[in-house]
């Protein structure tokens, strides 16, 4: 039986966050250069965005370029953004025929300007799309988006536009690049690696974890299903005791 069978499609994640870890390393072990792994990482993308819309998930962000990706190799990095302009206008045809649409945070003028333009007119060309929304974290990095957020409050509240008394976690997240999303639910890392570099840290807070050995390039929709059979086996608590949950539930149901 396959994973895809045995998800529960009445309880899908509503918002599932990749980092995508090991297109250097899976291009090393074929004896490539690192932009062929790039090159395979593409594909691995359009496997999880059409595995992603079979389920109907809402919201997948892609933690696709850090700030700190900016200090890898000159050459390496300028493959990266001629690439990036060449996937979506590729696939903007593809996404419009699945009913997706194109988002992007981070610190997005820092792009090329030919990059910033590509990803700009896919946005835009998506934007007739009703059905899931795909994410691109770029030029992104959490430490910033919070610092960015503190700034804007902090001049808000030097205006006199808000009270010391109003900032609270409410305000703070509707300063983020994130706040016209919802929080994620499943965070996935491919490459092996335990760690969560800086992405999404206020987002993140509750939710669920799920680490795999396999490379980018290997994920597939398979891999994606077995993320989220995984993700529906876990008991979702928020601070709360197992009782308190199973009493609610059965509130639900009756």
């Amino acid at each position: 039986m396959s994973y895809f069978d045995q998800i529960d499609k009445n309880r899908i994640p509503e918002h599932i966050a990749i980092i995508m870890d090991g297109n250097g390393r899976w291009a090393k072990r074929q004896g490539l250069d690192r932009t062929e792994g790039h090159k395979e990482g593409l594909a691995a993308v359009k496997r999880t965005i059409e595995a992603a819309s079979k389920l109907n998930a809402s919201y997948v962000t892609l933690y696709t370029f850090s700030l700190e990706n900016w200090k890898r190799p000159k050459e390496e990095v300028d493959a990266l953004m001629m690439l990036m302009i060449k996937a979506v206008a590729d696939e903007t045809a593809n996404m419009i025929e699945n009913n997706v649409q194109l988002k992007a945070i981070g610190n997005l003028d820092m792009l090329p300007p030919k990059t910033r333009a590509a990803l700009d007119k896919c946005i835009e060309d998506t934007s007739v799309s009703t059905g899931p929304s795909i994410i691109l974290a770029l030029s992104y990095s959490s430490k910033w988006e919070l610092a960015n957020a503190a700034k804007e409050i902090a001049v808000e509240l030097k205006n006199g536009k808000i009270k010391e008394e109003d900032i609270n976690e409410d305000l703070m997240a509707a300063h983020l690049t994130t706040k016209a999303f919802p929080d994620p639910d499943l965070l996935i890392r491919t490459g092996g690696e335990l760690r969560i570099s800086n992405f999404l840290l206020w987002q993140l807070a509750y939710a669920e974890f799920y680490f795999t050995d396999e490379l980018w390039p290997e994920f597939n929709g398979e891999s994606l299903y077995k993320a989220i059979v995984d993700y529906q086996n876990r008991e979702r608590r928020y601070g709360k005791t197992s009782e308190q949950i199973s009493t609610e539930r059965k509130q639900e149901i009756n």
